[in-house]
């Protein structure tokens, strides 16, 4: 698929935190992440592979090695290859993160 409507690939679960493809190839991908407040990302790490989160809506702390952020609709945080990231929704309100990975790991 070349072309897509991020409204299409937004859906929220009460259990945890969703990931909603919107691409995917061999070499990336582009998910829609779905925070309902409280809902979290547990930090990780993926060797060679850089991540892109942009928030879309609503306010979500970041974390990006040792360092957290709060972002929110149009702020950036890039995660390098090998470094810890994560995030969480502190609320009161959904948040909606567009995410990017290349190398798809």
């Amino acid at each position: 698929m070349a072309f897509a409507t991020l409204d299409d690939a937004v859906r929220f679960s009460s259990e945890k935190m969703a990931k909603n493809n919107v691409f995917d190839s061999e070499h990336m991908f582009c998910d829609v992440y779905c925070f309902e407040p409280g809902q979290v990302q547990k930090p990780h790490a993926h060797e060679g592979s850089d991540k892109v989160y942009y928030v879309l809506e609503g306010a979500v702390d970041i974390q990006i090695g040792d360092e957290t952020r709060r972002l929110e609709a149009g702020g950036l945080a890039h995660a390098a290859p090998g470094v810890s990231h994560g995030a969480i929704n502190p609320g009161p309100a959904n948040a909606k993160v567009l995410v990017f990975m290349s190398p798809k790991p």
